[in-house]
């Protein structure tokens, strides 16, 4: 897997060409602006190595970030019975690359087109662009809910309705700010807390309990 994602290749190489343009054009001081802006891209697009450590019985942080909250719910749409929605919120500083949460199946998929709040925000999931997963295996179903934010103007998926993940696999990312949610049923354990930072592909936010 590449160390930069390839979403990222047209800001790097467009600042590139503008501060070789700018340098020779106008000043080479000037040339400085779009080259700096040129390295955060690198730095805002990087997919680094991960050694992923499966695990049937775990669901791990689709994402890099912060837990911002940890809501029970009555039911939700794919999962079909009480759970718990664990919010993540990612900076524009994080790895912005997302995760399967558990190997599976894609068995519900869907993108909604919508307005761009704060990805801090509490109704930011219901009114901001999404896309939702739904995946399954023999032993649970969860959700995954990708939320575009203030800056954040698309989310990109690499999968569809019906492809197999494995746990870990990258399946897509939201480029400048944002956040997603993970619903997962009740008899999976909440290993994470409010304020905890974790890592994608990594950190275990629920234990499955038999």
């Amino acid at each position: 897997m590449a160390p930069i994602i390839s979403e990222g290749y047209p800001f790097i190489f467009g600042c590139a060409v503008l501060g070789v343009v700018l340098g020779l054009s106008w000043h080479p001081y000037v040339a400085a602006i779009p080259f700096v802006l040129m390295l955060y891209f690198c730095y805002f697009f990087r997919n680094p190595k991960r050694h992923i450590e499966r695990d049937d019985s775990v669901v791990l942080s689709p994402a890099d970030g912060t837990v911002t909250d940890i809501v029970p719910l009555e039911t939700d749409e794919f999962v079909k019975e009480p759970c718990n929605k664990v919010v993540i919120f990612m900076s524009v500083f994080n790895v912005h690359v997302n995760r399967s949460p558990i190997q599976g199946q894609i068995k519900l998929q869907k993108y909604f087109c919508g307005r761009f709040r704060p990805a801090y925000k509490d109704t930011v999931g219901f009114e901001n662009e999404h896309h939702v997963l739904g995946i399954e295996n023999d032993r649970i179903r969860i959700s995954v809910k990708q939320i575009a934010g203030i800056l954040a103007r698309r989310i990109v998926s690499y999968v569809t309705l019906d492809d197999k993940l494995q746990q870990g696999e990258l399946y897509g990312m939201i480029k400048f700010g944002s956040c997603l949610e993970v619903v997962m049923p009740k008899n999976v354990e909440i290993m994470v807390e409010k304020g905890q930072k974790v890592t994608g592909g990594q950190t275990i936010l629920g234990r499955i309990k038999d």
